[in-house]
């Protein structure tokens, strides 16, 4: 019974405020890639998905939306959660997912295992969210592309070990590839497709 009431609790408060004010923050945020969003409304989704990460997933998933969950989350009451808040089907074929989970500390796998989309509808792809311990802190790296002027740092603690590697394949599938989600807490980030990530030598 106790599992069973997380899932219905801890959503958003005002489900049509709170999703657009949680949108906007995403578009703003992929729209210049690097910026650090912030997520106000207090939810609480079930451990190990962040706050963040949660917001997202209220606000992007819903019942057209297949959407694939790393080993850890499927185990935990995150699959009832999303079921009941958003009713989104979950898929066990990261290639169907147009959303994909992965809590902190999860192996990632390769990127091409994913939808890149095509060249006809490149907006068929997957939207990664990756939690991280923290959106700064860590090994600097630099921004650049559409969206931002000049050069935007980062420095995320936690990112995956293969995550830049498997970046620089991405960015070459344009106008194909995923597009990330950092999520740390209540704060978030996003790295289109379009974004050149260089690691800044220590």
């Amino acid at each position: 019974m106790q599992s069973k009431n997380q899932s219905l609790a801890g959503g958003f408060p005002d489900a049509v405020l709170n999703s657009q004010s949680v949108f906007r923050t995403l578009m703003d945020c992929m729209a210049r890639p690097g910026t650090v969003g912030t997520v106000s409304p207090g939810i609480a989704p079930p451990a190990p998905l962040g706050i963040a990460a949660g917001a997202v997933m209220l606000t992007l998933c819903d019942n057209d939306t297949p959407v694939w969950l790393s080993p850890e989350l499927t185990k935990s009451g995150t699959t009832a959660w999303l079921s009941f808040h958003c009713g989104a089907p979950l898929t066990r074929e990261k290639t169907e997912a147009r959303f994909a989970f992965l809590e902190a500390g999860a192996a990632m796998p390769p990127f091409s295992l994913f939808s890149a989309g095509s060249q006809d509808y490149p907006d068929r792809s997957t939207t990664l969210v990756i939690e991280v311990i923290s959106l700064d802190g860590g090994p600097s790296l630099n921004l650049t592309g559409p969206g931002i002027r000049d050069i935007t740092t980062i420095g995320p603690v936690g990112l995956p070990d293969p995550f830049l590697h498997q970046w620089i394949g991405n960015r070459a599938l344009f106008p194909r590839g995923i597009d990330v989600v950092l999520t740390a807490g209540r704060a978030l980030l996003c790295l289109p497709r379009t974004t050149k990530i260089t690691a800044v030598e220590a």
